[in-house]
């Protein structure tokens, strides 16, 4: 299982920060949907030039316009490209096809999906590298999780390509490792944490328990 930090912090110099502090013991390092929002693709930019071995993750949502803006986020340096689920599938094939070219690697965002079996077969017909189920922050509020979510897809595509995200905590990990998905992703409690590398370190040795 691969561990990745979700950096939702639109600050540049504080990613670079924490960037430092994991760069070589971070599995996946996610450049969040708030930091491209307002930084665009800079941060990735910077993340690469820094630390061209550590495996950054765009959080781009692309949901239309497929091929060229996975160009353009390929281009910038991002190892991984994310693509909504709800999106068309002409969409979801492109950036497939373009990230592909690159070298690079898709996940699909399930994020408001109702039928995940069926949508995440789809998505592994279309050649997608991983497909992550996710709670976002609004929902969480309302006492959501993505644990239910998460057995879903493992039943449907098997372990090996999911992925979850939302509020997963260092209380809540063993939950999520016991379905043995093949990332799992962390935001806050990690990025906020008193100590980032510490917490990084708490989570990666439950993982390899």
């Amino acid at each position: 299982m691969k561990l990745q930090i979700a950096v939702d912090i639109a600050d540049n110099k504080k990613i670079m920060e924490i960037a430092g502090q994991i760069s070589d013991i971070i599995d996946i390092f996610e450049v969040g949907t708030p930091a491209i929002m307002k930084e665009g693709m800079l941060p990735v930019k910077m993340l690469k030039e820094a630390y061209p071995d550590m495996t950054v993750l765009a959080d781009s949502k692309i949901v239309d316009g497929g091929a060229i803006e996975c160009r353009d986020i390929c281009e910038c340096g991002a190892d991984i490209v994310t693509v909504l689920a709800l999106s068309d599938n002409a969409t979801v094939k492109e950036v497939v096809k373009t990230a592909h070219q690159y070298g690079r690697k898709v996940l699909a965002d399930l994020l408001c999906v109702t039928d995940i079996p069926k949508r995440s077969v789809e998505l592994i017909d279309m050649d997608v590298d991983y497909i992550g189920v996710h709670t976002g922050v609004d929902m969480q509020k309302q006492g959501h999780t993505p644990l239910e979510d998460l057995r879903e897809l493992v039943r449907a595509v098997g372990p090996e390509r999911a992925a979850v995200a939302g509020g997963v905590t260092l209380q809540t990990l063993p939950d999520y490792t016991a379905e043995n998905p093949e990332i799992i992703i962390a935001g806050s409690a990690l990025y906020k944490a008193n100590d980032v590398r510490a917490a990084v370190l708490q989570m990666k040795e439950v993982l390899n328990s």
